[in-house]
This record gives structure tokens, C-alpha cells and sequence, in this order.
């Protein structure tokens, strides 16, 4: 839980332009704000690349913060914009799937069944972590912004600037590709018991 008292006084600080207030929010930080980061990004310089940039936002933006929500929260939300801002940057139109019939094709999201959800409650966070890494920049941004961040599709279409059916397009795709890879790493792992 955040003390208000102390993220106050580091705040104001780091409005002030105090290193040494700047250095305690940055390490308070770092860690998840780096965790929420590596998910977007393709690897672990990159990740690093788009937290630095959106902790220079961060700091650029402390004044309008305004304590009413929580300040994890706050940061975090600037690290999401940072990672799509640089995915965007690196990528002309990221995030079109190759082909639109699929679209229209693929508009029902697939579920899990029981045991697929009891073998991912077993996997290791790494190894999750690493499979949602390895997904094309455009499945990986809708899974996180849907599945981790809890955006609707609605609300990644219009932040994206792609249609509902390809947010769900997409989303449907990166739990293909993850099923897959998740279920033969289960595979490989059980034959090495």
C-alpha cells in the first residue's frame, strides 16, 4: 500500500527537480514499471529503452498529478502509452493482422478449457512471460492491453486505431499462438520428468 504522506514528499520533490527525490521514485518503481514494459517489448534493451522514456515522462508530467487515484497506477498507464508510442515507432502499421478475411473469420474469441487452465496456473511466470514476448508486436499489444491491462475491445480499437473485429481478431490469435507454444514447452517439460 502506498503511503500518501511519503509519495507526497517524494513528488513534490521531483517537481522540484531534486535528484535524490527523482532517484526514490525511480527505484520504488522500476522493477514493476520494468515488468509491465518487457510485456510490450520484443526484448530486454527495448524494454529497458521504453521505461526509460516513460520515467523522463513521468517526470515531466508529476505536476498534473493530482493523488486522487494511485500513483502506481498513474505511472504505470504512462509505461503502456511509452511501449505503444514506441511499437508504433518502430512499425508502420503494427497492428494489422496479414490478413483481413481472418478478421472477419476469427471475431469469437476462443476460451480456455479446464485443464489448459490448470495447466497455465502451473507454468512458471518466466516462462509466460517469455511466450507472450515471442508473439507478433500486434497480438502481444492486444493481449496485454486486454488480458493485463483490462482495456475493452472497444477502448483498444479506438487507442489502436484498428476495428473491434481486429482487436478481437488479434486477441483470439495471440491465444492460438500461446496455446500452442505453452502446450509444447508442457510437452517438453513432461517428457523431461
Amino acid at each position: 500500500m502506498e503511503n500518501k504522506d511519503e509519495l507526497k514528499e517524494i513528488v513534490d520533490g521531483c517537481i522540484r527537480g531534486k535528484r535524490k527525490y527523482q532517484k526514490r521514485l525511480f527505484e520504488r518503481y522500476y522493477g514493476k514499471m520494468m515488468a509491465v514494459c518487457y510485456r510490450y517489448a520484443k526484448d530486454q534493451d527495448e524494454a529497458q529503452d521504453i521505461v526509460q522514456n516513460g520515467f523522463i515522462k513521468v517526470f515531466k508530467k508529476l505536476d498534473v498529478y493530482n493523488f486522487e487515484g494511485s500513483l502506481e497506477g498513474w505511472i504505470r498507464r504512462i509505461m503502456v502509452n511509452t511501449a505503444i508510442d514506441q511499437i508504433r515507432k518502430n512499425k508502420r502499421d503494427p497492428f494489422l493482422i496479414e490478413d483481413e478475411q481472418r478478421v472477419q473469420d476469427a471475431e469469437e474469441e476462443i476460451p480456455f478449457s479446464v485443464e489448459e487452465d490448470e495447466f497455465y496456473t502451473k507454468l512458471k511466470a518466466e516462462t509466460a512471460i517469455q511466450a507472450i514476448s515471442e508473439l507478433s508486436p500486434a497480438y502481444r499489444m492486444v493481449f496485454n492491453m486486454y488480458v493485463i491491462e483490462g482495456f475493452t475491445h472497444k477502448e483498444i480499437a479506438d487507442y489502436l486505431d484498428i476495428s473491434e473485429g481486429t482487436s478481437k481478431s488479434n486477441l483470439a490469435k495471440a491465444k492460438q499462438k500461446l496455446r500452442k507454444q505453452l502446450t509444447a514447452q508442457f510437452a517438453h517439460l513432461n517428457e523431461n520428468e
